[in-house]
């Protein structure tokens, strides 16, 4: 009898439930047209945006209070148009052109007409408002950033317009959405849940409380806090290394693909985007066509990597069996090539070299031959250059790495269509696309791909895709999805001889005057050559400072790729950079500051003056 009890309890429950939820929505139409009730106000209530943290809980980014001036234009009723601008000091012209617009997305909906308040404009307004019919005061939060860097990472947030509400209209006038960087990628996580409130009015339009007891209202839920994997202390440091140049860092943690650093230089202050001169400023910096400090280099720069690649070019080398560690190759200052007897020069150094020594010093001569010696390996060049890509593709390069933020470029890796397109009839042979072999020729690069294929080697043969999220507030199923290990096509057995020839090059080779005290590092240097099309015909500018590592050389916690625009050779700039955050990150201090007070006393900005200097990054070959 009991069981049969307890049964018919909860079927009464479910009917009543039932019952109530069916007047609500069948007979009960008032909450379906709250919003065309004259009677009814809605008002929103704006939740604060979640939190971000850097990898050890500093805080990046708050919130701040914020205070906009609204209208519901069908209320607004004898309004002596000239004290109210005078009130709000602004010009009768700029306020009828807001109230135009507030009428056309809707005469009984509220619409900022004044956005972003001080706390004191606040404090002076708050007490006259009520003389003005159809306007209220409505409090909001906007980003309070608590760093002066990281402006590409973090992003920039701002009002919808009508453009975004028609695409999504969850979201309100009024209401603030991310446009780039993490505001962007994770904006339904931060962004919370509004809530909104239905204000009962009289005859008279006055407020009388709230419509049938709040039932219908809700609370705004915060947005969600999220931890970066962004190491800020290095991320600042990256930055000041980088006043008066122009180019890229990114630092990976090999293990687990996480971003310590991505730098793009010049960059600007996130916080100069928020706030009423946010429009003012963003122009400006939108408009700067020399320094573009809107493009993030780090993502979306595309570079010839230069001899950091020969180390790829060594690797594929190897796993096809073209080259044996012992064989040593002669180098006459140069690899000639082509029947009129072509020279692509090279520095001078002992020789023969074998290929650990060719890493090292860098030995154009070495790669080029082992390169040609990969393409010629099957019957057709086609077929040897589809091969290759195929291994380079294995290290993520040629595409996009699927890291989670929102813009990116893909780099290029040639195939046979890129070759066969260019010469008639596919009459090409290896030595055509020779310079492929050292990192220039059609080859390009972003700085983050650079990093990756870096962390590969340091891994021995292995990556994580590359990440900036490290812990989402009760939400661990993103950070998750980025665990995945992406093997290369490269036996594991082949990456040492790479790793020791990179370790050499600070020990005896290009990179030996930068060694840091107590940290085994492992790099490559490289000068890429800069070209651009001019009026018609391709100009040689300044080369590129390039420089990778990753250090320590066993068990690594940091691989890095440095760029340097105009920066004219891989140690100068690139090198020291890279060696200088290296130490910072393993060591938190900086024991060689010399080479920190070169950096920090350089500048490349006479480089950037010269003519058609102005944006060397476009590359046209």
């Amino acid at each position: 009898m009991r069981k049969f009890l307890l049964l018919f309890i909860v079927l009464v429950t479910a009917l009543v439930f039932t019952g109530r939820l069916f007047y609500l929505q069948i007979y009960d139409t008032s909450f379906a047209k709250l919003s065309e009730n004259n009677a009814v106000k809605t008002v929103y209530d704006f939740p604060q945006r979640g939190y971000i943290f850097d990898r050890n809980g500093t805080l990046l980014v708050q919130n701040q209070p914020s205070y906009d001036v609204m209208v519901i234009p069908r209320e607004v009723k004898d309004l002596d148009t000239v004290a109210f601008c005078e009130l709000l000091h602004i010009s009768k012209e700029k306020f009828l052109k807001k109230l135009a617009i507030a009428k056309r997305y809707s005469p009984r909906l509220a619409s900022p007409i004044i956005p972003q308040l001080t706390k004191e404009e606040y404090a002076s307004l708050s007490e006259k408002i009520h003389k003005y019919r159809g306007f209220f005061i409505q409090k909001r939060s906007l980003r309070d950033y608590e760093v002066s860097h990281s402006a590409n990472v973090l992003g920039y947030i701002r009002e919808v317009d009508q453009n975004i509400i028609d695409r999504n209209p969850a979201y309100e006038l009024g209401e603030i959405i991310g446009m780039t960087g993490i505001e962007k990628q994770y904006e339904q996580i931060l962004r919370g849940t509004k809530g909104v409130k239905y204000i009962q009015k009289d005859r008279f339009n006055r407020d009388i409380g709230t419509y049938k007891g709040g039932i219908f209202d809700t609370l705004p839920k915060r947005g969600k806090d999220i931890t970066l994997t962004i190491d800020a202390t290095l991320q600042a440091y990256g930055e000041k290394l980088f006043t008066n140049k122009r180019g890229g860092i990114v630092a990976i943690e090999p293990s687990s693909g996480e971003i310590l650093s991505l730098v793009t230089a010049p960059n600007y202050d996130p916080g100069l985007l928020v706030g009423r001169e946010r429009s003012e400023n963003f122009t400006k910096l939108y408009y700067d066509t020399i320094a573009i400090p809107l493009f993030d280099r780090g993502l979306k720069a595309e570079y010839p990597p230069g001899s950091p690649f020969k180390t790829l070019t060594a690797l594929i080398a190897m796993q096809e069996n073209v080259v044996r560690l012992d064989e040593k190759i002669e180098c006459r200052g140069g690899y000639y090539y082509g029947k009129r007897g072509r020279k692509l020069g090279c520095h001078e150094h002992k020789s023969p070299i074998n290929l650990q020594g060719g890493i090292a010093k860098s030995c154009n001569t070495y790669f080029c031959n082992v390169y040609k010696r990969v393409i010629e390996k099957y019957n057709t060049p086609q077929k040897g250059i589809d091969n290759w890509k195929n291994h380079l593709t294995s290290f993520g390069l040629g595409n996009y790495l699927g890291y989670d933020l929102p813009v990116g470029s893909k780099g290029k890796i040639p195939s046979s269509k890129t070759y066969d397109a260019k010469y008639p009839n596919n009459n090409w042979y290896a030595t055509a696309t020779i310079s492929n072999a050292i990192g220039q020729g059609e080859v390009l690069l972003t700085p983050i791909q650079m990093a990756n294929f870096t962390a590969a080697i340091a891994n021995r043969g292995w990556w994580v895709r590359p990440h900036m999220i490290k812990n989402i507030q009760d939400h661990d199923t993103i950070a998750k999805k980025f665990k995945h290990i992406n093997k290369t096509s490269i036996d594991s057995k082949y990456f040492e001889p790479i790793i020791e020839g990179m370790h050499d090059v600070y020990r005896d080779g290009t990179a030996s005057f930068l060694k840091i005290p107590d940290i085994e590092i492992c790099g490559k240097t490289g000068t890429a050559e800069n070209f651009k099309k001019i009026d018609g015909s391709v100009k040689q500018l300044t080369d590129h400072s390039v420089f990778v590592a990753f250090a320590p050389k066993d068990n690594p916690k940091i691989a890095i790729a440095v760029f340097v625009e105009n920066g004219y050779w891989g140690a100068r700039w690139a090198g020291r950079i890279a060696s200088l955050m290296i130490e910072k990150y393993i060591k938190g201090e900086i024991t060689r500051t010399d080479m920190e007070a070169f950096v920090l006393n350089g500048s490349l900005e006479d480089e950037y003056n010269k003519p058609y200097a102005g944006k060397p990054f476009k590359i046209n070959q």
